[in-house]
Parts: structure tokens; C-alpha cells; sequence
């Protein structure tokens, strides 16, 4: 029997449905329902412990879920093993501390997963590395250590080596979040170009700003749920739950 032709529109790139999870007896993740549609931007908003981080790093697997389906790229995330590392070829993820080596050059960093994973020839992933370090405006920072440059530029390059892998989905984990104010900006503009450039995004982020421009759905989380989600207009001018006003009456002052 042949299989039904996809309707590539229908097909989430990210489906979570009644995700649970519990640290011992905290109930970290309380039925997560998401669905996300292939270049579409997602971000996550909240007070801190609220689940946001907890939410996206059960999407590549960092962390584990104990009730519920997450579905990647159509892929259902298990315990398989070979599920979880055919979704992470797939999930670039991006941290609040930027985890480079700091004892590889740049374009070592950026070259080590594409050889290691994906096999590629040195020559390949060095020019791939280098095209994505002209991508985020730091190619002349190639030879040099991580800690040699600023931490708005030790992002860029993390950004940079996510996407040396060609993923289909990029996660950030509050980007900015250990960036000096004046380096935040150098960071979101990268961002915002992989936003228009298509990329399928979900940030958890404090930058409201970053959320109004570029996303096309917030979601506020409190306490392990999701408490609201809308497109950023009405998310930001029309919020409905009383927790959503108090969140957002203290972030925009």
C-alpha cells in the first residue's frame, strides 16, 4: 500500500501533547500542550521557575518527560536512543552560558560537531563554519580563543555552531540573559535575521521587545502551565489572565 502524500502544512514541527514532568514531587511541567508549525516563532515568557526552560530542553531530550508525547520533525522523542540523536542533529540549541571550548579556536568549535556527527570532511565544515561565522558578523574572530572575545561575541559564535549543523528547529534558552546590556542587542540582531531568513525558533526570553518584532505567538507560562498564548499584539495590549497583567505590569515599566 502507498503511503498518503504529507500535507506539509498540516505537519507540526514540534508537537508536545500532555507533557508532564516532575523533579521527586515538584510537578515541574503540568500538561503541556503545544503544537508548533514549521517557521513559525515561538517565545516563551515568564517568572522564573515557571517551566519555560524546562519546556524546550524536553524537546531535544536534555531533559526527560514522564507522561505525554513530544513529536520532532516527525519523530516521537522516546527513550530510543536513535530517536533522540536523530533529533538532535535536527534541534540547534543555544544556551544562557554560551558552553564553547575554550581551548578550541572558534572555527574548532564550530567544525567539531558537523566532522564528529554528521562526518563531514574538514575542508566542508570549515567552509560551512565559515560562511555561518559571516552569517553572524564575526568571521575575523576564527583563530581566536573563546576567551579572547566579548560575551556578546562568545554568543555569536555559539549561534554560529548551531548552525554549522543546518538544523530545522533552533532553541534558545534566554540568549541575553548573561550578556552586559550593551551586548544584547549584537545578539537579538542575529536572531532576528535566522527569524526572517525562516527558521523554525523557540526562545525563552525577557526581551519583550525581541518577542513584539519577531514572534508570531507569545506563550506566558506560570507554575508549570501554560497560562496564555496569543500573537504579540494582543498578547501585549489584550492580555486575559489576571497572572499575564501582573507579569506584564512588572516587566514594562
Amino acid at each position: 500500500m502507498s503511503e498518503a502524500i504529507k500535507q506539509p502544512s498540516a505537519e507540526p514541527m514540534i508537537l508536545l501533547q500532555g507533557v508532564n514532568k516532575w523533579y521527586g514531587q515538584f510537578h515541574v511541567l503540568k500538561d503541556i500542550n503545544l503544537s508548533v508549525q514549521p517557521g513559525e516563532r515561538i517565545v516563551l515568557c515568564g517568572p522564573s521557575g515557571s517551566g519555560k526552560s524546562t519546556t524546550i530542553r524536553c524537546i531535544n531530550r536534555l531533559e526527560e518527560h514522564q507522561q505525554g508525547r513530544i513529536v520532532v520533525d516527525g519523530t516521537e522523542l522516546t527513550s530510543d536512543l536513535k530517536h533522540i540523536e536523530a533529533i538532535r542533529r535536527e534541534v540547534g540549541m543555544v544556551f544562557q552560558h554560551f558552553n564553547l571550548f575554550p581551548h578550541l579556536t572558534v572555527l574548532q568549535n564550530c567544525t567539531l560537531a558537523p566532522m564528529w556527527v554528521r562526518k563531514m570532511p574538514r575542508r566542508q565544515a570549515e567552509e560551512i563554519a565559515m560562511h555561518f561565522l559571516e552569517r553572524v558578523r564575526i568571521p575575523e574572530q576564527a583563530n581566536k580563543f573563546p576567551g579572547q572575545l566579548s560575551g556578546g561575541q562568545q554568543q555569536r559564535v555559539a549561534i554560529a555552531r548551531a548552525l554549522c549543523m543546518k538544523p530545522k528547529i533552533m532553541l534558545f534558552d534566554e540568549p541575553t540573559s548573561a550578556l552586559d546590556p550593551e551586548m544584547v542587542k549584537e545578539v537579538l540582531d542575529t536572531m532576528i535575521g535566522l527569524a526572517e531568513d525562516g527558521m523554525t525558533m523557540l526562545c525563552v526570553t525577557h526581551e519583550m521587545g525581541f518577542a513584539r518584532t519577531v514572534a508570531n505567538r507569545v506563550i506566558f507560562m506560570d507554575k508549570g502551565e501554560i497560562v496564555e498564548e496569543a500573537e504579540p499584539n494582543t498578547f501585549f495590549t489584550n492580555p486575559q489572565n489576571e497572572r499575564t497583567k501582573l507579569f506584564l505590569s512588572q516587566i514594562l515599566h
